[in-house]
């Protein structure tokens, strides 16, 4: 099937849905999407981030759909034409989204150690609005202990459910969901802190939010001032590939994640003893540095490219520039007087 976004085509097979085709195009008509994930089944169409406007149905039926789809649930049809980057009518939706979305949302940002890796953050930079319209109190939840590895931040959560289909496809028994309905739903357990499974970690890398972060990287470090490397190990463990990502600071390994692509999905889950067991680099064969393809703030110094040495010349803690700039930073020439009292 032959099937045309924003003016550019690509042959897919049925059952391809919308986004996925987009994504085997690439570039910037790819839309967002918060809640669907590849590796996981039954994800999509919960957070509406990724809609776009189907201006031809198919060869068979050329009329256009009347409103707005998601296109990671909308499969592709033959002779589809679709609008995304290029439709006002799918710019305007993607705001309005993006708004709902922080409507509730806290200004975690600088304190969150998702910060640098958040979707949502790069949601709201390209769609987002400077000022905010709603002047209700957010919602608000309790701390809840979860677990001895994840920290749960409701506060935070988007209710993307990535998390719970983790839970449910990778491990016999889940014990987490969403409790509640409406502006009460939340992502909790019935017992505290009783999420102990073997792969719960990977529940860290699928969230798109700062709202599950590993509780033995809190507060350590932010993610940019670390250098990633791809790593592996002969794991054990049924179900881990045991290829992973390694963060380092010098020679300490600060955490360790799954490998993720240019869309922040992993390529292959694994366990919790690789994730949380194994932060020596003895544990490790190092493959070399890790590549983003996509824009991060990690790469703005990324070691993988060709830098020269910056030197910055000081002389008595003033950085050495015009001499007009230097007074006044020093303020050698404002005069003191002390206060009389």
């Amino acid at each position: 099937m032959k099937v045309t976004i924003d003016g550019q085509s690509v042959e897919v097979e049925p059952g391809t849905t919308i986004l996925q085709a987009a994504r085997m195009i690439g570039g910037d008509l790819v839309p967002p999407a918060m809640c669907y994930y590849s590796k996981l089944k039954g994800t999509g169409g919960k957070c509406r981030c990724c809609l776009v406007e189907v201006s031809k149905g198919s060869e068979a039926d050329p009329r256009p759909m009347p409103k707005l789809v998601a296109s990671c649930v909308t499969g592709c049809m033959d002779g589809m034409e679709v609008n995304s980057k290029n439709s006002d009518r799918v710019t305007e939706a993607r705001k309005a989204v993006t708004e709902f979305l922080l409507i509730n949302h806290p200004l975690d940002c600088p304190v969150c150690d998702q910060a640098g890796e958040c979707h949502l953050q790069d949601l709201s930079f390209e769609h987002g609005k400077a000022k905010t319209r709603f002047i209700e109190e957010k919602r608000t939840f309790e701390p809840e202990n979860i677990g001895d590895k994840i920290q749960l931040h409701m506060n935070r959560c988007i209710l993307c459910q990535r998390c719970v289909q983790v839970a449910e496809q990778l491990t016999d028994n889940r014990v987490h969901g969403v409790l509640n309905r409406g502006d009460h739903a939340q992502i909790s357990t019935c017992v505290s802190a009783a999420i102990d499974n073997e792969f719960s970690g990977n529940m860290i890398d699928v969230c798109p939010v700062g709202a599950l972060t590993d509780k033995t990287f809190r507060f350590k470090s932010r993610v940019w001032f670390n250098k990633p490397f791809n790593a592996h190990r002969e794991c054990t463990t049924p179900g881990c590939c045991g290829e992973v990502t390694v963060w380092m600071f010098g020679n300490e390994i600060q955490r360790v994640t799954g490998r993720k692509d240019q869309y922040g999905e992993v390529e292959n889950f694994i366990c919790n003893t690789c994730r949380y067991d194994k932060k020596e680099v003895s544990d490790w064969v190092i493959e070399g540095p890790k590549k983003f393809e996509k824009d991060s703030v990690i790469n703005q110094n990324n070691y993988t490219r060709k830098l020269d040495k910056v030197v910055i010349n000081t002389e008595a803690q003033i950085l050495f520039g015009r001499e007009e700039d230097r007074k006044k930073i020093s303020m050698t020439e404002v005069p003191f007087k002390k206060e009389e009292n």
